[in-house]
């Protein structure tokens, strides 16, 4: 069997991965301890992030004519990739907080609902919280106004009632 048809099967399972993913975020973790890995894939999982090492030729060959071919030109070095179909800013969140407890965890590069973005880029992302967190914040905000309405309303009755 040629070795082509060997990959090949690697090759579509990566492709399988980019099919509807919402968010991939290509690692260096290089340095990390076993301890250390077993818990980021931990976290990962839990989180309903696949998280996989992969030969750099291989995500090549996967990623031509889709929208994750801006991940080629970061694919030097061993490369992880942290993919999520559900939530798009999760595995840059994620891999943002442990890398606080993990220097040596480096961001390469990602894409984020089609869009490429850089390590820097990438780490700015983390930063965006998750949307239930939004949405509580934005719920939040539109019941403050509300409750201190009706407190006035409230207390104007009690001293119209006294």
């Amino acid at each position: 069997m040629a070795k082509v048809e060997l990959k090949q099967p690697i090759v579509n399972e990566i492709k399988g991965l980019f099919d509807g993913a919402k968010s991939v975020v290509a690692v260096d973790f290089r340095g990390l301890t076993v301890e250390q890995d077993t818990r980021l894939r931990k976290q990962l999982r839990e989180a309903g992030i696949f998280y996989k090492v992969y030969k750099n030729t291989l995500i090549r060959f996967a990623t031509q004519g889709t929208a994750f071919e801006g991940l080629d030109k970061h694919l030097e070095g061993p490369t992880a990739l942290a993919v999520s179909k559900e939530e798009a800013t999760a595995p840059a969140r994620l891999l943002a907080n442990f890398a606080k407890t993990a220097d040596k965890l480096e961001f390469k590069c990602g894409i984020v609902e089609g869009e490429y973005y850089d390590a820097k880029g990438i780490s700015a992302i983390a930063t965006i919280p998750s949307r239930e967190v939004l949405l509580g914040r934005l719920f939040g905000s539109m019941k403050s106004p509300i409750t201190n309405f009706a407190r006035v309303v409230n207390q104007i009755a009690e001293a119209k009632s006294a």
